[in-house]
């Protein structure tokens, strides 16, 4: 049973892989595209908030496609862990109270990726990068 789930487990990457980087675009939709819905505060060109909605925009459509992975995750986790210590951390000290929790979780799943790569189903496996 475990030689058939290890087997798999490039799918299953490839899947953490996408999955991941469609919830990550999500916040940027929302901050730049006003997608599904604009964000609760006014967002001005040029901020932290609107540098991260870039980041976010771009690089999750990166990991979606899996091009780039692991420089892309390595910012990406560089961007989710300041934000932690930025805008969660100061409000409480636990993160289920400061709202952090999926920003640690971001943090450490795309330092996953910069050791694990992009899996299979992705540009990079295609060029080799993999």
């Amino acid at each position: 049973m475990i030689e058939t789930l290890e087997k798999q487990s490039g799918r299953v990457l490839g899947i953490l892989r996408i999955m991941t980087g469609l919830l990550f675009l999500a916040h940027g939709t929302q901050k730049i595209l006003n997608f599904p819905a604009p964000p609760e505060w006014e967002l001005v060109a040029f901020s932290m908030p609107w540098i991260a909605g870039i980041m976010e925009l771009i690089g999750g459509s990166l990991i979606v496609l899996g091009l780039f992975t692991r420089p892309v995750a390595f910012l990406l986790s560089g961007l989710m862990a300041s934000a932690y210590f930025i805008a969660h951390a100061p409000q409480n000290f636990y993160p289920i109270l400061n709202g952090g929790d999926a920003a640690i979780l971001y943090c450490f799943v795309f330092l996953y990726f910069v050791f694990s790569g992009p899996g299979r189903w992705s540009f990079d496996a295609k060029l080799g990068r993999g």
